[in-house]
């Protein structure tokens, strides 16, 4: 499986401890930037992500910056991506079980390595369960066209 992943200054440092974990643990892994913690615009991350899952060059998204919610709302104005901001595992199971999201967000500011690691887990062994929840994210895809 292919993982993209991306964040601005604010989430470098846990963009880079879970680019390490995700390869780790056999996931091969798009670095989109940033590369450095120099002040950076968190739109321009969060979209170049968010376009790998939306072309089908990755299945996956990951994308940090200080609280999560920019590079969340910059995500989903890309065509086909469904992003959520996993602020708890739970989220993060239910984002992908009932949402069918291709992008989980995390904020570096509220969020330790082991709570992102979980719920990066979670999130990519969760299955969208389809049933009722088809007609709902087919609502969502349809604001696409």
């Amino acid at each position: 499986m292919k993982i993209a992943i991306g964040s601005d200054h604010g989430g470098y440092d846990l963009k880079e401890q879970l680019k390490y974990y995700l390869t780790k643990n056999g996931y091969e892994v798009m670095d989109v930037g940033t590369y450095s913690k120099d002040s950076c615009h968190y739109p321009e991350f969060a979209i170049k992500c968010a376009r790998q899952v939306s072309e089908g060059v990755c299945q996956f998204g990951v994308i940090i910056c200080t609280t999560g919610e920019g590079v969340t709302m910059a995500a989903n104005k890309i065509k086909g991506v469904r992003a959520g901001l996993a602020y708890n595992t739970d989220v993060a199971r239910l984002m992908r079980e009932h949402n069918d999201a291709n992008v989980m967000t995390l904020g570096a500011k509220y969020t330790t390595f082991k709570e992102a690691s979980e719920r990066l887990d979670t999130f990519l062994n969760a299955k969208f369960l389809e049933g009722r929840h088809a007609v709902r994210v087919q609502m969502i895809n349809n604001l696409d066209k």
